[in-house]
């Protein structure tokens, strides 16, 4: 399962709802095997909706969220002034070692606040 952000954009003033969210949801074919979406109408530069789809590799997952919101902005009458800029998978640093994680131990007792 992939976690795909769709970054869309909206007239001026237009806010994503959790109700956005179902209607893109419900936009998807089975096959596409969508299986939770989710709006963040706060993120910069633009709103994302999250989804959560099946697919065999990330290129895949990407091309199925980007053809779920595509057919959902065209088609449903509420979302037409609504674009797609993007369908991507999110950057996430790790939280545990690593280059991008702390570099402490945890399991050193370690509360990170340089005490």
């Amino acid at each position: 399962m992939y976690l795909i952000h769709a970054h869309l954009k909206g007239p001026t003033g237009a806010v994503l709802t959790d109700q956005t969210a179902e209607l893109i949801h419900a936009w998807a074919l089975s096959q596409e095997q969508v299986e939770h979406v989710t709006a963040h109408p706060g993120a910069v530069p633009h709103p994302i909706v999250g989804v959560y789809v099946l697919a065999d590799s990330l290129h895949q997952a990407e091309e199925r969220v980007a053809a779920v919101c595509r057919r959902a902005l065209r088609q449903e009458p509420s979302l037409s002034t609504w674009t797609l800029v993007r369908a991507e998978a999110p950057l996430l640093a790790p939280l545990v070692h690593g280059p991008l994680g702390p570099p402490e131990n945890p399991s050193m007792g370690s509360d990170l606040r340089g005490k």
